[in-house]
């Protein structure tokens, strides 16, 4: 730990936020923030001055969840490497908690990009825990420990961090010094500042930051024979971490005689994202699915008085939103059979070979459970008459999924050689026994899709503080794209139609059992938020798909203005940053700089 002070340094300070009710409520205000400098004085907020580190909930014997919140953050260099992160855990309102009595929440990081959390551990001889300061004495080889509490000051020491094993505490001073920073991130509540490295600070900047492009590689000469070959060329988009992507141009080679040799100059455009927000208005959970040759749109239209399943077709994904596409009603209002309200989050899946539509509906009591609906051989995808009557999903014993409470959002998952659905349920909703919306798993009958294979596993409850803000507990909207050693399954938490809503991700190995909860890896941050792209609020319900050239989408809704209820569709372009992690918020202009989108090549006729 000695080389570190003697490289370049920089300083990292850990803090919480003030919170602004209807800007940035409590359940986000309370949670770690990390801000970075070069010289100790003036901090530059990391994560867009979102939180990173939020705090857990508890769950009652009742199976709610008892919402937490923290505050005076500590951060300090481990003695094998490292660094480890404390807080002290509070009510959603940020009083002293009862349950959290003598106890810190601990995490742990070796760059300050990913983290794991060791749990709410014990401090031998605490009240309740007012601020806390951890320091490594290297000298002695010990951690020494100074807090607060009602009871006056204390300190303790312990050898052994990786036990959390303190001695028995000592009255103590508190003789740390205030000290104001002429610049400090807006809102910010100091908890803590430590020297990391300076190259370190530098790549903080940069992974917590807003990737933007910032060159573009082209072929300064090309032979050519005929337009096909110079329109094949694709340039190489530079972002600002050092990745790339490839970009198709659009070439006018209206200048070139292929039928003279020569040597010509031809202008080409960068295809950037063709999508511009709001897509829609007033539709929400945006599906977007290639079939036989044509695109189509599914969404959920309660909101634009369209009651039913509604489906757009088009050649190419961005002619679904053209303002003469034709709605197609492939599913009605339907008394008998039961089907009157809530027609949600309709999905495209291929399940055994066979095209099938999963969405949730309800009858004349309100209450959405999960449906299948089949195509049938031949039947065209807009043709109501096409479409077999929907069958409710069942567990594997033939009962349904859910007789006290709702399902809703069921997405299907192939990994593995295996099939499996992810869905979200929820029990109480409205009362106070509300558990809070969960995702459950279990792998999917092939055969009869509308059928569970095994029994359904808890794979994420909303227990962070950014997963259930301001009263709605929701996990909820799952959706998976696959790489070739990756399985990611996107969800959302929050409000679903407010500016807090957010997209949260889990990933697995896609040869393991992935209805097994223990293969899956929670992130602790969300990776969307009314803080990731400027003029866009409650980014979330996400759904996934390629197009011709490659590239990987996302599509989402969201709202115009942090008070609007109005769900608009958006799209954009996911982009592999250089750790390989897949970044949703490359906005149009940073994914296509404008001033970088015009390109010139020489094309040599032989």
């Amino acid at each position: 730990m000695e080389e570190m002070y003697q490289r370049p340094q920089g300083f990292l300070m850990a803090y919480t936020r003030t919170p602004e009710p209807g800007v940035y409520p409590s359940g986000l205000a309370g949670s770690v923030h990390f801000a970075v400098s070069r010289d100790g004085k003036s901090f530059e907020a990391l994560q867009h001055n979102y939180g990173v580190l939020f705090a857990q909930a508890d769950v009652t014997k009742e199976n709610t969840l008892n919402t937490k919140s923290l505050k005076s953050p500590c951060v300090f260099p481990l003695a094998d490497g490292g660094w480890g992160i404390t807080a002290v855990r509070v009510t959603e309102e940020g009083k002293t908690d009862p349950d959290s009595r003598g106890k810190l929440l601990v995490w742990r990081t070796a760059d300050f990009m990913e983290f794991t959390f060791l749990g709410l551990l014990p401090l031998c001889g605490a009240g309740n825990l007012e601020r806390i300061r951890i320091r490594y004495d290297r000298s002695l080889g010990q951690y020494a420990a100074v807090w607060t509490d009602e009871a006056g000051c204390w300190k303790s020491h312990s050898t052994d961090l990786q036990g959390w094993c303190f001695s028995e505490p000592e009255p103590a001073v508190w003789d740390e010094e205030a000290v104001a920073f002429p610049s400090l991130p807006h809102g910010a509540i100091l908890g803590d500042v430590t020297v990391i490295p300076g190259e370190l600070c530098d790549r903080l900047r940069v992974y917590w930051g807003r990737l933007f492009h910032m060159d573009t590689i082209l072929p300064e000469e090309m032979r050519a024979a005929s337009p096909e070959q110079v329109k094949a060329v694709r340039a190489v988009a530079v972002y600002s971490d050092g990745s790339t992507a490839p970009k198709t141009v659009d070439w006018d080679t209206s200048a070139v005689d292929f039928s003279r040799p020569g040597v010509y100059e031809v202008k080409g455009t960068l295809r950037g994202n063709p999508y511009h927000f709001p897509l829609t208005q007033g539709t929400g959970d945006p599906v977007i699915v290639p079939w036989e040759g044509k695109y189509y749109y599914l969404s959920t239209s309660d909101t634009t008085g369209d009651i039913g399943l509604y489906v757009r077709e088009a050649d190419r994904p961005e002619d679904l939103f053209l303002p003469d596409t034709k709605l197609h009603l492939i599913l009605d209002l339907d008394e008998e059979k039961g089907f009157l309200q809530t027609f949600w989050a309709p999905e495209f899946h291929i399940v055994g070979g066979e095209p099938y539509i999963f969405f949730a509906v309800s009858g004349k009591v309100w209450g959405p459970q999960c449906h299948v609906m089949h195509l049938k051989p031949g039947g065209h995808f807009t043709d109501p008459d096409a479409w077999e009557t929907p069958r409710r999903v069942q567990k594997q014993d033939g009962s349904f999924l859910t007789e006290d409470g709702i399902t809703l959002d069921m997405t299907c998952i192939k990994a593995g050689g295996r099939t499996y659905a992810a869905w979200s349920y929820r029990f109480g909703m409205g009362t106070p026994l509300d558990t809070g919306s969960m995702l459950y798993i279990a792998p999917l009958n092939e055969e009869k899709p509308w059928q569970l294979a095994g029994e359904p596993a808890l794979l994420s409850r909303p227990l962070l503080s950014w997963e259930n803000l301001e009263t709605t507990i929701n996990n909820e909207g799952p959706y998976v794209f696959q790489t070739k050693d990756r399985v990611y399954l996107a969800y959302s938490a929050g409000s679903a139609n407010s500016y807090t809503y957010a997209v949260g991700l889990l990933t697995a190995d896609p040869n393991s059992d992935l209805a097994n909860p223990a293969n899956w890896k929670k992130g602790l941050t969300p990776v969307l938020t009314y803080y990731s792209v400027d003029g866009e609020y409650g980014p979330g319900h996400n759904s996934f798909f390629g197009d011709k050239e490659g590239n990987l989408w996302i599509a989402y809704h969201g709202e115009t203005d942090p008070t609007s209820r109005v769900r608009c569709a958006g799209i954009r372009r996911v982009h592999f940053d250089l750790q390989g992690r897949p970044r949703f918020d490359l906005s149009a202009e940073r994914d296509v700089n404008p001033a970088l989108s015009h390109v010139t090549m020489r094309v040599r006729v032989d």
